[in-house]
């Protein structure tokens, strides 16, 4: 798929309510502004460059932040292939802490989808220095009705 057509997909899946959503809000002047793009057809992807107002330990990108970068890309690859869902559980493991000013790529994709449960894996990995994984995450993705199924 095109740059233009995940970005097109993007914006037609979007639910009306998320504009001002922490990670992904366009509209949202103190969140992320992080736009996600479907990868694959199980997937999405977006880029981050860890910034000073979201540091934690000085001079590293806070946990919490690298945490819901994952989440978010949970919730979107949910989407991109036409579910709708909410994280319920998530495992998490930091390998190796973001400096302010890094480039990173997070991905997430399901593995596998049994009634109203998926299950899910997100990864965060540096954008350079070979692709290093950075964080990682496994997680249960409940599956709803969307607004547009409604």
């Amino acid at each position: 798929m095109s740059m233009k057509a995940d970005l097109e997909l993007s914006v037609r899946l979007r639910p009306k309510n998320v504009r001002t959503c922490y990670v992904c809000g366009p509209d949202n002047a103190r969140g992320l502004q992080v736009a996600f793009l479907a990868d694959g057809a199980h997937g999405s992807r977006a880029l981050y460059t860890a910034r000073p107002e979201h540091e934690g330990w000085p001079g590293l990108l806070h946990g919490g932040v690298t945490f819901s970068l994952m989440d978010e890309a949970l919730g979107w690859a949910v989407p991109f292939h036409g579910l709708y869902g909410v994280t319920s559980r998530i495992d998490t493991r930091f390998r190796r802490p973001i400096p302010i000013g890094m480039r990173v790529v997070i991905k997430a994709w399901t593995v596998d989808q049994r009634r109203r449960i998926a299950t899910a894996r997100a990864e965060v990995r540096a954008e350079a220095e070979g692709q290093s994984l950075l964080a990682e995450a496994d997680a249960t993705i409940f599956l709803q009705e969307s607004e547009n199924q409604k």
